[in-house]
């Protein structure tokens, strides 16, 4: 039996969705957030207006959704055993992903607009911030259940050390953000933070 030579309307929306989101990622990195537009969006993608907004009510929701694909690989936390180790792998994909183009819609974008829009900052942080913060607390948790990191600690005080440096450089630009940063933070961080070092 012949192969049907009807459309998949499914694998259609599916290219003309991924067309908006790579569109999306373009423009605003190419251009400050305040000036992507949805018509903007739609041309670069070769869709129409309604299209997007049929799928995404803003141009911050195609962002946050573009960014939660591309970052995947961010919320990938390996527990090996070693601390150390599993922090670094981790921490280094998330200096990589600042480092990627893709993501400066992430600082350009998102970032700066939820200083004077707290709807954003809220999906910022929920979408994006919260998912990862978790799972770090989740792995600083085994590693103070296993004796290796002080029991007087709290765990989101740990979280904030270790990534806070990535995000100044990124956010102020007073030097590159690079995985041998992770290391230095590592080896500062850590050293407060032993089961050696409790008071």
């Amino acid at each position: 039996m012949a192969a049907s030579s009807t459309p998949n309307p499914d694998r259609r929306s599916e290219r003309a969705r991924q067309a908006i989101l790579d569109a999306a990622l373009e423009l605003c990195g190419e251009q400050s957030y305040a000036g992507l537009t949805m018509e903007g969006i739609a041309k670069r993608a070769g869709v129409g207006k309604q299209t997007i907004y049929r799928w995404w009510p803003s141009k911050a929701a195609i962002l946050l959704e573009a960014l939660e694909e591309r970052g995947r690989s961010t919320l990938d936390f390996p527990d090996t055993g070693n601390l150390e180790a599993d922090l670094r792998t981790q921490m280094t994909q998330v200096a990589q992903a600042f480092l990627s183009p893709t993501f400066a819609a992430y600082s350009k974008g998102l970032i700066a607009a939820a200083q004077s829009d707290p709807a954003i900052a809220q999906a910022v942080v929920t979408s994006i911030i919260q998912p990862r913060v978790t799972l770090c607390i989740e792995r600083l948790q085994k590693a103070q259940q296993a004796g290796e990191i002080r029991p007087d600690l709290d765990l989101a005080d740990v979280v904030e050390l270790l990534y806070a440096p990535l995000y100044y450089r990124l956010l102020l630009h007073t030097r590159p953000v690079s995985p041998t940063q992770v290391d230095t933070i590592l080896s500062l961080v850590l050293a407060g933070v032993s089961s050696d070092k409790q008071p």
